[in-house]
């Protein structure tokens, strides 16, 4: 088999950080690379010529997954007229949704990747990425009448445990009753 050209091996690397942002959000940072790579549609081998070590890539795939949640936020301000509170309810909404709720991997690293990064002994890059990325989301979050922080924190919360009490009556009650307390009175 022949070599790769650099446009294919970057191809291959974002495809990888791609996937990694997925499955790391799915299923935690302890996915195998054998399966990472499996799942991006590489061999094993092909990671070490991509990646230094599977921290590297977690410190990648962390950044990209929070690189796509700011895109988000952009694309709601964007969709509301730069009307930043219109825009905040729309991602309080989404976030809150049942949608959210049952796709990890597209959803939020904040929620999806916490109880990774509170394992990790803060060593790696991506921990310092997650930290800075929850404090932007909690900034953007603020209003004239709520902490950005404890919005966050009742957004976090409310996703982790209707995710845990998936299938049951609980969950949905759970969702409502956050995205109540942060909708304004009309």
């Amino acid at each position: 088999m022949g070599r790769v050209s650099q446009a294919q091996a970057q191809e291959n690397r974002r495809r990888v950080v791609e996937m990694a942002s997925r499955l790391f959000r799915e299923q935690g940072t302890s996915v195998s690379v054998a399966d990472l790579m499996k799942a991006a549609g590489l061999t094993h081998g092909g990671f070490y010529k991509q990646f230094a070590s599977k921290e590297a890539l977690i410190d990648e795939a962390v950044t990209h997954a929070f690189e796509e949640l700011a895109e988000r936020r952009a694309t709601a301000l964007e969709d509301n007229g730069g009307e930043r509170p219109a825009a905040q309810q729309v991602v309080i909404e989404s976030y809150l949704s049942a949608r959210h709720r049952d796709s990890p991997a597209a959803g939020c690293p904040v929620a999806a990747l916490a109880t990774d990064m509170a394992r990790d002994p803060g060593d790696l890059g991506a921990h310092r990425t997650y930290a800075d990325g929850a404090s932007d989301f909690a900034d953007w979050l603020a209003s004239d009448d709520q902490d950005g922080i404890v919005r966050l924190c009742t957004m976090l919360g409310a996703v982790v445990l209707a995710r845990a009490t998936k299938g049951t009556p609980l969950s949905d009650e759970i969702l409502d009753a956050a995205r109540a307390a942060l909708t304004p009175a009309p």
